[in-house]
C-alpha cells in the first residue's frame, strides 16, 4: 500500500573500498544510472563491459540524486539496496543497512520544503567477508564462505547461475511518502473463517471496508496496528487451473487517508507425505506444477511490466499454477505478487537462504525475521508455501554430517514460530528439500529430484522413485529454438564446444561435467546415436536430438507424476526461464521465446488433458484429468493406425466427470478386443505404427496424445512424407494442417514471426494435426518449414 515512487535522475560512481565517507568530488567520473537498477546495468549502458564479481564487490559505489521534500511526504523508503549500504542526506549519514532484503527508511521531516542531495553508498562487500568465524560446513555452491554472514543473494556469486553479474545497487523501488499511516492488509482463511489482517502504523484509528461492510480497527498508544477482522464468508480465491482467482476490493481509512487494495481468501494445506495429495486449496486436492523463477533481467534486476505479463502468460499457457521463488535469488516485487494473485498463479516463497550454515546469532535471526515480514506483509493469496531456503539441509547431509550436528535453529524454531503467530494461513517447509529419512530421499516430504537428469537414471526410474513432491526437477541444458540460436550465435555450429555457447551451459561448481553432457547422455541412450558424431556432421540435427531428448524426459517424468494414481502431488521444473542466451535450464529462453519441452508442459499440465502410459504387457492405459470446477462430459476416441494410415482398430469411451475429477481405463478396454497395439507380445510384425487418443467434446478436440510404436529409437528415413497446408483465419492467425505418410517423431513447426499453438509432437500415418499460427512479429504470412527428428526431408510452409 506504499505509493509515491521517486522519479529522479541518478548517477553512479566508483571509489576504492573505504576510501571516503562522503560522496567524492567532481574529479570522479559519474555515469547516468537507472533506479531501481544496478552498477552493472549503468556501466553496460555507458558502453563498458560488466565488471567481474571481485571488481563489483571489491569497491564502493555511490548513487546520487536530488529530491524535493514536501510537507506531505517526508519518509524516504528504499525497498532493497544491495547490500551493505549507507544513505547520506546533504552529506550527513542518516541510515544504514547490512541486508539486501530489508527496506531502508530515512526520516526527512526536518527537510520539509527543501531540496536535498541524497547519496546511497553501496559499500564493498569483500572486506566484510574476511575474518569471520567458519560455519559447520563449507557450501559447495560458492567460493566465499563468509557470505553466510551477509544477507544478500547468491545470484552472481554462485558460478552455476551463468549470465548474472553481482547485484550492487538500488535494486527495488524508492518511495517518498507520508510518515503515516503505513498499513499492510492481507486476506486469509484461518480455521474456516475469512479474515483481514491489518498491520503497520497509524496516528488514528483505522476503518476497514469490504463489500459495503465497515469494520473498526484500534491503534495502540505507540501507533502500532496488528489486528484481525472477521469479515464473514467471502467468495474464495483459486489457482487458475481449478477455479477463478477471485479478489475483493478493500478500503482502509485513517486520519483522512484512504487507500484501496485487493485481497483474496483461500485456505491451504500442504502435507507432502500424503501420497498424491500434497497440496489442498480450499479443501480440494491441487496437483501443483510449474517451475522455479529467475529475474527477468539479471543485469538490472528490474521487473519490466510487459515482460512480466508475457512471462506469466506463457507460464499459464503451459499449465503452470505454482512458481517457486528460490532461496538462491531475491524476493520479488509487489507487482509480481499482485499479477500472480490476479492471474491465479500460486507462489512458493523460499527465505533467501541457500547451502550455507547460517549463524546462530540473534542479530542475524532478527534480520531474517525482518525480511520475512517485509516479503509477506502485503503478500496476496497467491503465496501459499514458505520454505526455510534452498538446500539448506541437503548441503550438510550430502557432506556427511549427522542430522543432529546440522540442525539450524532459524529453520526449526524461529521461522515456523513467526509464521504460526503472524501468518497462520501459510504452509511451512523447513527446507527444500526436506522431510524424508534424509533430505536426499524423495519418498517422503519435498524432493529435488534429478534421477532423470543429473544422475543419468533411465526414464523408467521415475516409476520406482516414489517422489511425493518435487520442488525441483528436470535440469537439462535445453537448446533454444533454431532461430534464437541463429540470432545469438550465428548458426548451430558453436553448439557443444564454442566458449560463447559453453558460457551459458549450467555447471555445478567443481564438477568435471556440465548439463550439456547430461543431455547428450539421454540422446545417446534414447535414440541410439552418438551425439558428438552427429554434431560434427550436422550441428542443427545435433541440437534437434537434444531438444527431442528433453521432450522425451519431460513427457515421461511429468506425465507419470500427473497421473491420478501417482504418488506425486506436484512438480516444478528447474527453471522456467534462462538468465542468458544459450542452452540453460529454462523452458523459456532469455528473450522470452518458448523452447521445445515447453510444449510438453502445455500438453501434460493442461487443466483438462488426456495422458497415455505404456504398461508393458498390459498395453496402454488412458488417464483423463479434469481440474476445472464444472463437470466434464466428453468422449475418448482411440485409433490404432497402421503403416499406410489404415485404421487397425478403433473405439470410443464416454467420460462423465465431476469438477476436479479424473478417470482411467486401458486402451484394450476401449477397443473391446486384444490388438497388441504396442507390439509388447511380439506375435509377428507390429500391427500398428501409432495409437492416437483424442479427448473430444461436441466435435472439438480438448486434448490429444499420440504413441509411436517402437519409439523413441525409430529409424531415420529419407522422408516420412510430411506435408503442410496453411490458410488464414478470420482472427488474423493462420491454420496449419500437417500430415505424414509414415509415423513422424517430434515434429517441429519452424516459422518466422509466428508462434504455433502446438509443437514438437508426434504424427500418426495419415492422421492430420491442425496447428494455429499466432503472429508475433511483422510477418504478413507464415513462411518456414516442418521437420521431424526421424526424417531427413522437410515440408515447406508457404501460403498459396
Amino acid at each position: 500500500m506504499t505509493t509515491g515512487l521517486v522519479a529522479a535522475e541518478w548517477t553512479v560512481c566508483r571509489t576504492d573500498a573505504g576510501a571516503v565517507d562522503v560522496p567524492p568530488g567532481p574529479e570522479v567520473v559519474r555515469y547516468p544510472a537507472r533506479v531501481p537498477g544496478t552498477v552493472a546495468e549503468a556501466l553496460r549502458d555507458a558502453g563498458h563491459p560488466v565488471p567481474a564479481a571481485d571488481d563489483l564487490d571489491g569497491a564502493d559505489w555511490w548513487f546520487e540524486t536530488t529530491l524535493t521534500v514536501t510537507a506531505e511526504a517526508t519518509r524516504l523508503e528504499f525497498d532493497s539496496v544491495a547490500t551493505v549500504a549507507e544513505v547520506l542526506v546533504d552529506g550527513e549519514r542518516r541510515a544504514s543497512s547490512t541486508s539486501m532484503f530489508v527496506p531502508v527508511v530515512v526520516d526527512l521531516r526536518e527537510f520539509a520544503g527543501r531540496t536535498v542531495s541524497v547519496a546511497v553508498c553501496c559499500r564493498a562487500l569483500t572486506p566484510s567477508l574476511r575474518r569471520r568465524p567458519r560455519g559447520r560446513w563449507r557450501s559447495s555452491m560458492i567460493a566465499q564462505q563468509g557470505l553466510r554472514w551477509v544477507r544478500t543473494t547468491m545470484l552472481g556469486r554462485a558460478p552455476v547461475f551463468a549470465g548474472a553479474p553481482v547485484p550492487v545497487g538500488i535494486v527495488r523501488d524508492v518511495h517518498l511518502v507520508p510518515a503515516t499511516p503505513r498499513l499492510h492488509v492481507r486476506g486469509r482463511v484461518v480455521d474456516g473463517r475469512c479474515e483481514i489482517h491489518v498491520t503497520g502504523h497509524a496516528e488514528a484509528d483505522v476503518t476497514v471496508a469490504i463489500g459495503g461492510d465497515r469494520y473498526p480497527v484500534a491503534v495502540n498508544p505507540s501507533g502500532a496496528v496488528d489486528a484481525v477482522v472477521e469479515v464473514g464468508e467471502r467468495e474464495r480465491w483459486w489457482p487458475h487451473t481449478h477455479g477463478r482467482p477471485v479478489l475483493h476490493d478493500v478500503t482502509v481509512e485513517s486520519a483522512g487517508t484512504r487507500v484501496t487494495t485487493r485481497v483474496g481468501f483461500r485456505s491451504v494445506e500442504f502435507d507432502p507425505p500424503r501420497a498424491g495429495e500434497a497440496l489442498r486449496v480450499n479443501g480440494i486436492v491441487v496437483h501443483a506444477r510449474g517451475g522455479c523463477w529467475v529475474p527477468l533481467d539479471p543485469v538490472s534486476l528490474r521487473t519490466d511490466s510487459a515482460a512480466l505479463e508475457a512471462t506469466l502468460d506463457d507460464a499459464i499457457a503451459s499449465g503452470t499454477n505454482l512458481i517457486r521463488l528460490t532461496g538462491t535469488m531475491l524476493y520479488e516485487t509487489p507487482e509480481f505478487h499482485a499479477r500472480c494473485a490476479e492471474r491465479g498463479v500460486m507462489v512458493w516463497q523460499d527465505v533467501m537462504l541457500a547451502t550455507v550454515d547460517p549463524p546462530d546469532d540473534d542479530d542475524h535471526a532478527a534480520q531474517v525475521v525482518a525480511e520475512i515480514h517485509a516479503a509477506l506483509a502485503s503478500s496476496g493469496p497467491a503465496t501459499v508455501v514458505v520454505s526455510g531456503g534452498s538446500e539448506t539441509y541437503q548441503q550438510p547431509t550430502m557432506l556427511g554430517l549427522a542430522a543432529d550436528d546440522a540442525r539450524i535453529p532459524l529453520l526449526d524454531t524461529v521461522i515456523p514460530d513467526l509464521l504460526a503467530s503472524s501468518y497462520p494461513d501459510l504452509a511451512y517447509v523447513p527446507s527444500s528439500p526436506s522431510g524424508g529419512d534424509l533430505p536426499t530421499h524423495g519418498r517422503a516430504g519435498v524432493a529435488h529430484w534429478f534421477g532423470v537428469g543429473g544422475y543419468l537414471r533411465p526414464l523408467s526410474d521415475v516409476r520406482t522413485a516414489g517422489v511425493r513432491f518435487a520442488a525441483e526437477s528436470l535440469a537439462f541444458a535445453i537448446p533454444p529454438e533454431r532461430r534464437a540460436v541463429d540470432t545469438h550465435f550465428g548458426s548451430a555450429h558453436p553448439a557443444g564446444h564454442d566458449p560463447r555457447w559453453k558460457a551459458a551451459v549450467p555447471r555445478d561448481r567443481g564438477s568435471s561435467w556440465d548439463f550439456e553432457d547430461v543431455r547428450d547422455h539421454y540422446v545417446r541412450t534414447l535414440f541410439g546415436v552418438e551425439p558428438s558424431l552427429v554434431r560434427r556432421d550436422d550441428p542443427e540435427r545435433y541440437l534437434d536430438y537434444g531438444r527431442a531428448a528433453v521432450c522425451e524426459a519431460t513427457a515421461a517424468v511429468l506425465g507419470h507424476w500427473r497421473r491420478p494414481d501417482s504418488e506425486c502431488g506436484g512438480a516444478l521444473v528447474l527453471t522456467l526461464r534462462d538468465l542468458m542466451p544459450g542452452a540453460g535450464w529454462g523452458f523459456i529462453d532469455s528473450d522470452g521465446g518458448v523452447k521445445a519441452p515447453w510444449y510438453v508442459l502445455r500438453r501434460v499440465h493442461a487443466p483438462t488433458t488426456v495422458l497415455v502410459s505404456d504398461e508393458g504387457m498390459d498395453g496402454l492405459t488412458v488417464h483423463v484429468v479434469h481440474d476445472g470446477p464444472d463437470p466434464l462430459r466428453a468422449a475418448v476416441e482411440v485409433r490404432a493406425v497402421g503403416r499406410t494410415g489404415t485404421v487397425v482398430a478403433d473405439g470410443t469411451w464416454p467420460v462423465d466427470l465431476p469438477g476436479h475429477g479424473s478417470a482411467g481405463t486401458s486402451v484394450d478396454a476401449i477397443l473391446g478386443r486384444f490388438t497388441d497395439a504396442t507390439h509388447a507380445h511380439r506375435f509377428g510384425p507390429p500391427v500398428a505404427d501409432a495409437v492416437v487418443v483424442n479427448l473430444v467434446q461436441d466435435g472439438r478436440t480438448l486434448a490429444r496424445s499420440v504413441t509411436l510404436v517402437g519409439a523413441p529409437a525409430l529409424p531415420v528415413q529419407n522422408s516420412v512424407g510430411l506435408s503442410a497446408a496453411v490458410e488464414p483465419s478470420e482472427d488474423g492467425a493462420w491454420r496449419l494442417e500437417i500430415t505424414a505418410e509414415s509415423a513422424a517423431q517430434h515434429v517441429c513447426v519452424d516459422v518466422d514471426g509466428f508462434r504455433p499453438s502446438d509443437n514438437w509432437f508426434h504424427l500418426a500415418p495419415g492422421v492430420p494435426h491442425t496447428v494455429t499460427l499466432v503472429p508475433t512479429g511483422r510477418a504478413s504470412a507464415p513462411r518456414g518449414h516442418v521437420r521431424a527428428i526421424n526424417s531427413l526431408t522437410r515440408a515447406a510452409i508457404k501460403p498459396a
